[in-house]
């Protein structure tokens, strides 16, 4: 038998096996058609279970991973609060605070049994013609010879030309005309007629209106500064000084309320009440340059609460509350300061009723007034 006759069967013997065991590579490449109506059928039952799956490609199917669902974005929530408003919020909450510790301050000084109450005087305030608020500052001693005297004169403005805190001080020997009383020294103002008759000396003499006055008591003002600077005001004493037993050395030291109290009414020496004029005003700008102080300024707001409490005064809170900021931070870098009478504008004169006096050239230190307080 030849080869060929030996394999030519060999196909037919095969067809039985393939179709027997239903596989057929060409049937299953060509892929038999299916009638629609039972594909449909088939199908509808598979597409409602999965009716929210996507189909996916058969490309991806191959590579052996699927195409993932993308997750929708979350909305942007927005913030309550953006940077601007918690900072608007944040100042909010200081000024809500300063309030509450000036009323604390207030209170601590208004209940305080150890130092005679101060009754709030009638004062017939008018501002200034440049629109400047004066505040009449007047310091006692309810003690000694000068008891109902005020020892300390001062004029505070605010809000003037410059927009820069200026203090006028006037040494209390001045002899000048009491409206309604016969001439005599500017501090006996007080005693004859309070704080309103010291506001028309200074007006028919100086031309300065003042709008508000503030009248403190030594004690209280020893008080005010041991509640702001519990460790003392740092200042440089001028000379060796001794006053009611209080030793002070000459130099750079940090003193308390006593011990500053003291070295601001020192005048017995060869320049009387001039030396005293210029430490009482070196004493103010000590203060004020000590009240950049950040411990200070969180001290302050109750410590003006007590300045208002123990004085006698007729300053609005509001007004206390506007302009204290201002006077603080402006205050801080140097207040102008200026002493009447100016130098070479005065003399010493006896008189019999009044005693030692200034003698001075009123032309000229009005001049020097109103040049100082409207620039």
């Amino acid at each position: 038998m030849s080869r060929v006759d030996r394999y030519k069967h060999i196909h037919d013997k095969s067809k039985p096996i393939e179709e027997k065991n239903g596989f057929n590579p060409r049937k299953e490449k060509n892929h038999t058609e299916v009638p629609r109506d039972s594909y449909n059928q088939e199908q509808e039952p598979l597409n409602e279970q999965n009716q929210n799956v996507e189909p996916t490609n058969s490309t991806e199917k191959a590579k052996g991973f699927t195409k993932k669902e993308k997750k929708p974005k979350k909305p942007k929530i927005k913030r309550r609060f953006s940077w601007p408003k918690r900072i608007v919020l944040f100042f909010v909450l200081l000024i809500v605070l300063a309030v509450g510790f000036f009323f604390k301050g207030k209170s601590y000084a208004e209940n305080d049994n150890s130092l005679p109450k101060e009754a709030i005087e009638t004062f017939n305030g008018v501002k200034s013609a440049n629109g400047a608020n004066n505040i009449l500052i007047l310091g006692s001693d309810t003690r000694g010879e000068d008891a109902g005297r005020a020892d300390t004169i001062m004029v505070l403005q605010l809000d003037g030309p410059s927009k820069k805190p200026k203090l006028i001080s006037f040494m209390r020997d001045t002899f000048v005309d009491i409206p309604g009383y016969d001439d005599n020294k500017i501090n006996a103002a007080y005693a004859l007629g309070g704080a309103d008759l010291v506001r028309q000396t200074l007006a028919e003499n100086f031309n300065i209106q003042t709008k508000y006055y503030a009248k403190v008591d030594f004690q209280s003002f020893e008080k005010i500064i041991d509640s702001m600077f519990p460790s003392g005001v740092k200042i440089d004493a001028e000379k060796d000084l001794n006053l009611d037993g209080v030793d002070i050395a000459k130099g750079s030291q940090k003193m308390d309320g006593h011990t500053l109290l003291q070295y601001s009414r020192f005048r017995k020496d060869e320049e009387g009440d001039f030396g005293r004029v210029r430490r009482q005003q070196q004493v103010m700008t000590a203060v004020m340059g000590q009240l950049k102080n950040p411990l200070a300024l969180l001290r302050t707001p109750e410590s003006l609460g007590r300045l208002v409490g123990y004085m006698s005064t007729d300053v609005p809170t509001t007004f206390m509350l506007q302009n204290g900021p201002s006077l603080m931070l402006k205050g801080g870098s140097g207040i102008e300061r200026l002493t009447i009478p100016v130098e070479g504008s005065w003399s010493n004169l006896d008189i019999d009723y009044a005693g030692s006096v200034l003698q001075i050239d009123l032309d000229t230190n009005k001049s020097a007034v109103q040049s100082f307080l409207g620039q």
